[in-house]
């Protein structure tokens, strides 16, 4: 239950209890996360299990969970599943006055999600003041001083309290079930001054992950054989845990759906995302978190996080609930913007995570002797001991309870603020400003030492401020223009609806203008800095500038909690214009996410069509025309089309009846531009065919393979999911002209006792068991080779590039020793950066591709050719990091980052970066897209 403050009006008897060390819980038992469970933790339940969550008194009117499920929130070996969730959220919305259920939107499986926004009677009958409020303050603009303090006086802090992202953390989804009925119910004085002074919005975040993980655990009688370890696949659709790494892209159906809530509907001040698991021998990780320190949001976020983590602590604590801890207690960062909680900081609000443990089978607190000792992060350590899922729900509910005692406390504080800091968002973009981040104090130590001194305590020379740090050429822009004339338009107006997603002002050129001494067209986009979300622009377009991050002086690397370096603007290979002075631009709005702006067809010619491959969208109509049985053909040199010379892989598409009305509606629904030709072009031509691709997965599910499979959906490629039985089976020409390995697929041991365990087939329904099997060296290299030299293709993804070794391909990696070890990470290591290459976009694998491009490479390799292949996309002798951090980045100097090796009748396909990487590498894909059509019909041709 809800737990007052021992500062309220009236005592709980919670806050009078001794340390949990000695305490008889009222709440049930929770467990940290097992496979299963030993008849020891199950006699637990039967003989120490106090009573579970039961509602107050007051609560006669509310359904209970235990009416509602059967048994309490938090009763051990018991899950209720989102079906159940859904309908209870139904009922209480039909009899409490607290409370008005909202559908946000679909999930990937076609489910409602919803928020279920709590607050007063009052409150809710004046919602929509308080919504405008929020949108007001939170964008700032035209908001004056005097009218943001009016407003937060009058508004209503909005908190935002979700669980289940992830769906095998199974306390915050059923927490939130807790959470939901006990603000419905309690009547305790604290409790209603934080209903008058908020409007909380309580989030089920992964409806499907919670009805998979649920359902699964629950399917055993014997509640000893209850698991969920085992699920057949990812807990989100495509890309399961990675749904919490998709906030800034908002590509999957939920993401869109709660960014829309964060940043365009409700703006709330506190977004509070609850997961799980805690550090071991400790019960929950919560804020402030560790450095680095991200150089573009405003340093208020970071002290208001800091506020609200010391009044989470502090109430558990002063419940008696030890084992909280922080920084240094975790990995968990706020410099990647791709968590849901840390996108928020980019947006003035408040992102809260809290790290817990629990699971509804009943585990240990392991003993960790440095945990016991008490530290500014660990001020008070856990004992080991038994513990239950309840005992967690009820953590959960005194953290929320800390949270909106504190935004009730700074109810006004926090609506000021957030105007504040929206409004110091705008007044940078229109003035010169300079972000300090490590370049620059490098490029100011440099400066120093060229002058003789040496950076200590006593400083530098202060004159050194206003020329290394604030010189002109590192002002931060005034805004982005992103023409209208680029190569890939289409693909540019997708990078823009990612900004519109998470709230960014984007404006449309009504007519074309002239800025700097450029002129942009009609139609061409400008993104100014000056708005209330000017951090996350800046962190959008412009690279991360990682902190060299040592564990100590000369020591490795301290592990980043997500890559360094993500410029979505450079992975998706948008050509825009950094603009340094003020400028203005005849503009309109864009209110919405937007379709491509629709192409035009040129020229009279009824012979065929010609078209650019540089757009993206291309291959969309590609795989629109094979499935017609329309002819394909890519041009191999560069082609003539009207005034305009292609590049070369321009698609010729030969004029016929079936072939005309989907040319047609992929110039007027995907942008495309087409030529209408008078004559057959002449020169080389390769033919495409049909392909038909095997995607590999394995049992549970990789999210790089998600993350493919949805790029391949969207692009309408035609493919079947492989697992590793169908491989080992062998004969796979009889079904696939192509496989596909992404990223996470090939372990570096290929042996079966080295991969990761998998249940027993008899232990899972019989759909699943073809999905069982690792790939190996001794039963699958011998089938894929077999494939490839029978005229397949084999398409590696980053670190998969080891699939061709073990295949015998003449794969060289130059990041391996004459032992063939890879170097140790303070000699080379580049977690996830975004760095350039060079391309020859002459060869078929790289048509469409620029002559520079960026790719993302996470922990991938570099390779040497042999034979007399020429290089297809490579490092360049002097490696360039273009976003992100990189120790001992020339060991890729000159190397390919692409191999084709023609291998017996076949190809293996080598694509070293990660060209997909969380579907954010627009630019980089189409070296898979390309692949996918190469292989088979260069194989057809010999």
């Amino acid at each position: 239950m809800i737990r007052p403050s021992p500062s309220a009006d009236r005592r709980s008897p919670v806050s009078r209890r001794r340390p949990i060390r000695t305490l008889a819980w009222t709440v049930g038992f929770a467990a940290f996360a097992l496979n299963g469970a030993s008849a020891l933790a199950y006699e637990a339940v039967l003989t120490e299990a106090p009573a579970a969550v039961a509602a107050p008194a007051t609560a006669s009117r509310i359904t209970s969970p235990q009416e509602a499920f059967g048994h309490a929130v938090g009763a051990d070996y018991h899950l209720v599943n989102y079906t159940q969730w859904e309908a209870y959220l139904k009922t209480l919305a039909s009899q409490s006055d607290r409370m008005k259920l909202v559908e946000i939107g679909k999930s990937s499986e076609g489910r409602t999600q919803y928020i279920a926004i709590v607050s007063t009677p009052q409150n809710l009958a004046n919602l929509d003041r308080y919504q405008e409020i929020a949108r007001r303050l939170a964008k700032a603009e035209g908001v004056t001083e005097e009218q943001a303090r009016a407003m937060s006086a009058e508004g209503k802090a909005v908190v935002w309290i979700d669980g289940g992202l992830h769906s095998t953390e199974t306390v915050p989804p059923q927490a939130l079930i807790a959470a939901v009925h006990e603000w419905l119910t309690a009547e305790d004085a604290e409790a209603l001054r934080v209903l008058n002074d908020t409007i909380i919005l309580f989030a089920p975040l992964n409806p499907d992950g919670m009805e998979l993980v649920s359902n699964w655990y629950m399917r055993n009688a014997d509640p000893l054989k209850r698991e969920f370890a085992s699920i057949p696949v990812l807990y989100q659709k495509y890309v399961g845990h990675d749904n919490n790494r998709d906030y800034y892209l908002s590509a999957m159906a939920e993401t869109t759906n709660v960014n829309r809530q964060f940043f365009r509907e409700w703006f709330p001040q506190i977004i509070y995302n609850h997961h799980q698991t805690a550090p071991a021998g400790t019960v929950v990780f919560m804020p402030p978190f560790r450095d680095p320190f991200n150089y573009n949001y405003d340093p208020l976020v970071m002290g208001t996080l800091s506020e609200v983590g010391a009044a989470m602590h502090s109430r558990l604590i002063e419940e008696g609930k030890p084992g909280s801890t922080m920084r240094s207690g975790a990995s968990y960062s706020t410099w990647n913007n791709g968590m849901e909680r840390s996108i928020t900081y980019f947006h003035n609000a408040v992102g809260l995570l809290t790290e817990i443990t629990g699971h509804p089978t009943p585990s240990q607190i392991s003993l960790i002797p440095q945990n016991q000792l008490a530290r500014n992060d660990l001020p008070l350590p856990v004992a080991p001991q038994t513990w239950h899922f309840a005992q967690s729900i009820e953590y959960s509910q005194s953290i929320n309870r800390a949270v909106l005692n504190y935004a009730s406390r700074n109810k006004d504080r926090l609506l000021f603020n957030i105007w504040r800091m929206g409004q110091n968002a705008i007044d940078k973009g229109n003035t010169d400003t300079w972000r300090i981040t490590p370049t620059g104090v490098e490029a100011l130590v440099e400066a120093a030492q060229e002058q003789g001194a040496v950076a200590g305590r006593r400083g530098v020379d202060p004159a050194l401020y206003e020329k290394v740090l604030r010189d002109p050429a590192r002002r931060d822009p005034r805004g982005y223009v992103i023409p209208a004339d680029q190569a890939d338009l289409p693909n540019a107006v997708a990078f823009l609806n990612s900004l519109i997603k998470t709230g960014v002002d984007v404006d449309r050129a009504t007519r074309a203008f002239t800025v700097g001494g450029t002129t942009y067209p009609a139609g061409s986009y400008v993104v100014k800095t000056a708005q209330a979300y000017r951090p996350h622009v800046l962190d959008m377009f412009e690279p991360q500038d990682h902190p060299h991050d040592l564990q100590y002086p000369g020591g490795p690397p301290a592990l980043p909690y997500d890559a360094t370096g993500y410029t979505l603007a450079l992975q998706m290979g948008v050509k825009f214009d950094r603009i340094l002075d003020g400028f203005e631009a005849p503009t309109e709005r864009v209110t919405d996410v937007m379709a491509p702006p629709p192409g035009k067809i040129e020229g009279s010619g009824r012979a065929g069509w010609l078209i650019d491959h540089a757009p993206v969208n291309g291959y969309i109509l590609s795989n629109r025309l094979l499935k017609a049985g329309v002819p394909v053909f890519w041009q191999e040199g560069e082609t003539r089309a009207g005034r305009q010379t292609l590049a070369p892989g321009a698609l010729w598409i030969p004029a016929s009846d079936a072939a005309r009305p989907i040319v047609e509606a992929a110039v007027r629904g995907l942008g495309l531009n087409a030529h209408a030709a008078a004559r057959a072009p002449g020169g080389d031509k390769i033919a495409l065919k049909p392909v038909r691709v095997g995607l590999v997965d394995r049992y549970g599910g990789s999210m790089a393979s998600g993350w493919t499979r949805w790029m391949l959906e969207q692009f309408e490629y035609p493919f079947e999911v492989v697992y590793p039985q169908r491989l080992d089976a062998g004969d796979l020409a009889r079904d696939f002209d192509v496989l596909v390995f992404a990223s996470d697929m090939i372990p570096a041991d290929l042996s079966a006792a080295a991969q990761r365990g998998q249940p027993e087939p008899q232990s899972i329904p019989a759909e699943y068991r073809s999905w069982l099997g690792h790939i190996t060296a001794d039963k699958t290299v011998p089938q894929l080779d077999a494939f490839v030299r029978g005229g397949g293709s084999v398409v590696t993804i980053g670190s998969a590039h080891r699939l061709a070794t073990a295949m015998g391909a003449p794969v060289q990696d130059v990041l391996l020793g004459a032992d063939g070890k890879a170097p140790a990470s303070t000699d080379f290591f580049i977690p996830g950066a975004v760095l350039k290459t060079e391309v020859d976009n002459r060869q078929p694998l790289a048509f469409g591709a620029p002559a520079q491009m960026n790719v993302f490479f996470n922990r991938n390799s570099g390779f040497r050719r042999t034979g007399e292949a020429g290089s297809i996309v490579r490092y360049p002798e002097q490696v360039a990091v273009a976003s992100g951090w990189a120790i001992g980045k020339q060991k890729l100097a000159g190397s390919d980052a692409v191999l084709d090796l023609p291998y017996g009748e076949g190809r293996v396909i080598v694509l070293g970066p990660d060209v997909v990487n969380r579907a954010q590498a627009r630019s980089s894909v189409r070296l898979l897209f390309n692949a996918l059509f190469y292989g088979p019909a260069v194989s057809a041709e010999e």
